[in-house]
């Protein structure tokens, strides 16, 4: 049976832009979740974030809208706000580890407030009728915070619960731990989805054979480094497509015209592309050579040159 895949958000790369792209050239992805809502204590609606789940921008694809917040008000507001769009479920972050919004008790930083957890989806759950699923870390200091909290939330009908199976303080760094995860699998009612270091066909198969019982992964990174990735893990296959990097070279191509569009002036988008290539050079042969080349293309005409040189290289080995 093939499992399902979901592409894990990554704030500042999937965007409507970059799913639009990657469904066109690539497939394999199920559903799609949104880089979070974030509202800062104001409740207004960034027009990027407006952008970013309109219907119209994202007519070929199965998104689910994010929101990151610690305050049941603001949760409220961002339900309500896209249900006018049309959408049923909210994904609630309580993953993303970096200290600028876990200082602040938000993303991984909450999971260890079980008493505010508990507040906020009791509201949500009386006063909207929007259907939530949560993307977690196992905590942040340490991975038993999850399973203080898991009783909690086994009293709310979430859709599931994502789980990366790391800490937040970790960052992206070290290794995932399935231990860790295997205690959330034993200790909850819930669906579960597994995320973190999903890269190739080898390790998913691994994830997979190791927790039998989930069927849903959520890959995030290693979409972006891969993007064949979860069309190979659906065909079951480990063989990339004959024309692999004439499909790469369009899929990037498409995205460099949108944001070329999108952005002001060649700065912006020379950094939101060397953003892409620190993680496209890894599908390339020598990912530091890769990664050197575009870095020293200093305007659009040498960006342009480095890329086709890049491609060409490849296609020729």
């Amino acid at each position: 049976m093939q499992p399902t895949l979901l592409s894990s958000p990554l704030q500042g790369f999937t965007d409507f832009r970059f799913r639009n792209a990657f469904h066109a050239h690539f497939g394999g992805i199920d559903t799609f979740y949104s880089p979070y809502i974030r509202l800062n204590g104001k409740l207004n609606i960034r027009g990027a974030y407006e952008r970013d789940i309109l219907l119209e921008n994202n007519n070929t694809l199965t998104v689910i809208p994010q929101v990151m917040t610690n305050d049941a008000d603001e949760f409220i507001f961002v339900v309500k706000y896209i249900q006018k769009f049309g959408y049923k479920e909210l994904n609630w972050n309580l993953g993303c580890p970096y200290p600028m919004v876990t200082k602040q008790g938000m993303g991984s930083g909450l999971v260890c407030q079980g008493e505010k957890i508990d507040h906020i989806l009791k509201r949500i759950h009386n006063e909207t009728d929007i259907i939530v699923s949560m993307k977690m870390r196992m905590g942040y200091d340490n991975a038993e915070e999850i399973l203080d909290t898991l009783p909690i939330l086994d009293k709310y009908p979430l859709k599931n619960i994502a789980i990366h199976a790391r800490i937040g303080k970790q960052l992206y760094k070290g290794g995932v731990d399935l231990d860790g995860f295997q205690k959330c699998v034993d200790n909850t009612k819930h669906k579960l989805y597994y995320n973190g270091d999903i890269t190739s066909v080898a390790t998913y198969k691994e994830i997979r054979n190791r927790f039998p019982s989930v069927d849903h992964f959520m890959i995030g990174r290693g979409l972006i480094a891969d993007p064949f990735l979860p069309s190979m893990i659906k065909n079951n296959t480990e063989e990339y497509p004959e024309n692999r990097f004439e499909i790469f070279k369009e899929f990037h191509d498409t995205i460099y015209r949108e944001y070329d569009d999108y952005l002001s002036g060649p700065t912006p988008i020379k950094m939101k592309m060397l953003g892409f290539w620190d993680y496209f050079s890894q599908s390339f042969t020598n990912p530091q050579k890769t990664y050197k080349k575009i870095k020293k293309a200093t305007n659009p005409v040498k960006y342009k040159s480095a890329v086709a040189e890049i491609f060409n290289q490849e296609r020729n080995l």
